[in-house]
């Protein structure tokens, strides 16, 4: 089967497209700016991409389904030139996974606002340890899986991120709705994505659509301690539910969770049972939970509760996933981390917790508002209550800020002004330049350790990897 894919860069149609490879259809696609991590994993495949859009290009290949990516809208040359022609069958990404993979596996679905990636990448590590080929989808590049997508075999379970985004511009669905979960994982709902869902009631109504594809065989792997998840649970009455969280109702519980610069130390309990003692390298409660959460799909998938036979040993190597925490440079006197974080909730979780790993360190926080709901007023209340965990917050300029009402828009020097009356150092910076000079002016001469984490679900102007050069630089001269 040829098939062609327009949007190929994006993370999970680069991730499907090589998945489709290994399968054996011939693959081909198109995108604008094409550079890397993606167009390296692409080309390792054997993948042609095209930078741009030219309909001849379809004429030529002549596939047998083009791959509609939900990043592109009517306008784009190829599309028109296919809803003008009807030459070739097209469809949204989710359409192709669920009718050329998903449909025969016994599927785990990762959903929720927060720590899709990570979760879905623990999973497979998890499902791997027991000695299984799982197939995977992943929407990022993970540290320990040779790529992000592998088909697996087929009497193994298939993992997959379940977005609640759109699945395209024809297709205003969320993703997760074509996923046919056997074992669907909620693990947080919160308000994001203004420009799919008008509010939180909205949010929830796709997960509950999403609750309701889960079989009476299945199960629901739920956030305990999530008030919004506890709601959209109340009515299901069709599937098992088990509950994962620190609360002491939750079937599988964390308990005693401790975190130092050497890592994270916590118990797992099931029904009030010691399973397993874990110590790992990752950060946080958040992802403490994203293992827990995983280990009970995983046990679930193989075992039906039989929790005791799940080998866990993978997770004391584990390094997560790219952009994830990720520290870039490391030594006594400075730190730079760079985070995809982008939600108010997921900055705060991740500056508690770097406060926890380098209590000695002053920390700075450069948000770039990047996202389609960063952009916006949506946080502007939110932000400044996760940033005030920093010593110092520097807030780049709105992305594409002119296609935004001023009304509509994140205020980054009310933010800062905020911020100021806290004692922090806030600055809202006219560049992404000028935010990568605020950091350094902190860093760099300081006479105590200093940490600088990017949050950007982007590139952030190119700005982190030139912050990491010259703290290693500055940490040569001092060798």
């Amino acid at each position: 089967m040829r098939i062609y894919f327009l949007g190929i860069c994006g993370t999970a149609m680069g991730n499907a497209a090589v998945l489709m490879k290994a399968l054996g259809h011939e693959v081909r696609g198109a995108d604008t700016g094409v550079y890397p991590p993606m167009s390296d994993v692409l080309a390792s495949a054997g993948i042609d991409v095209y930078e741009g859009y030219d309909p001849a290009r379809l004429e030529k290949f002549r596939p047998d389904f083009v791959v509609v990516g939900n990043a592109l809208s009517r306008g784009n040359p190829e599309i028109e030139w296919l809803l003008n022609t009807r030459a070739f069958a097209y469809g949204s990404l989710p359409q192709l996974l669920r009718e050329r993979i998903l449909f025969e596996r016994q599927n785990i679905v990762v959903a929720g606002t927060h720590g899709k990636t990570t979760t879905a990448t623990l999973c497979a590590c998890l499902l791997k340890g027991q000695g299984r080929d799982p197939g995977y989808l992943i929407g990022g590049v993970p540290l320990d899986l040779p790529s992000g997508a592998h088909a697996g075999a087929k009497a193994d379970p298939f993992v997959i991120e379940g977005d609640e985004y759109d699945s395209a511009f024809f297709d205003k669905r969320s993703k997760f709705i074509h996923y046919l979960p056997s074992i669907a994982l909620i693990n947080n709902v919160e308000f994001d994505h203004v420009d799919i869902f008008r509010d939180l009631a909205d949010v929830e109504r796709t997960f509950s659509h999403f609750l309701r594809l889960v079989p009476q065989n299945g199960y629901v792997v739920a956030n305990g301690d999530d008030e919004v998840v506890a709601r959209l649970l109340e009515p299901v009455n069709w599937t098992h539910i088990v509950r994962v969280g620190v609360g002491e109702h939750c079937d599988v519980r964390i308990v005693n969770f401790k975190e130092t610069r050497e890592g994270a130390h916590f118990e797992l309990h099931y029904k009030g049972k010691l399973l397993r003692t874990i110590d790992w390298a990752l950060p946080g409660l958040f992802n403490a939970r994203n293992a827990a959460m995983a280990a009970t799909a995983t046990a679930l998938s193989l075992f039906s509760e039989g929790f005791e036979r799940l080998d866990l040993s993978c997770l004391q190597t584990l390094r997560g996933v790219r952009r994830r925490q990720e520290v870039l440079y490391a030594d006594q006197f400075r730190v730079v981390i760079e985070d995809f974080g982008h939600h108010p909730t997921a900055i705060a979780q991740t500056l508690e917790s770097l406060k926890a790993r380098y209590p000695n360190f002053a920390i700075t926080a450069c948000f770039e508002p990047r996202s389609n709901t960063a952009r916006t007023d949506i946080f502007q209340t939110a932000l400044p209550r996760a940033l005030e965990a920093a010593d110092a917050a520097f807030i780049g300029p709105v992305h594409r800020a002119e296609k935004l009402a001023a009304d509509k828009r994140l205020d980054a020097e009310k933010i800062a002004a905020e911020l100021k009356q806290k004692n922090l150092h806030a600055r809202a910076c006219a560049t992404n330049d000028e935010v990568l000079e605020a950091a350094w002016d902190t860093m760099k001469d300081s006479p105590h350790p200093q940490l600088c984490v990017f949050f950007s679900n982007g590139a952030f102007g190119g700005i982190i990897p030139k912050l990491a050069a010259r703290a290693k630089m500055a940490g040569k001269s001092l060798a």
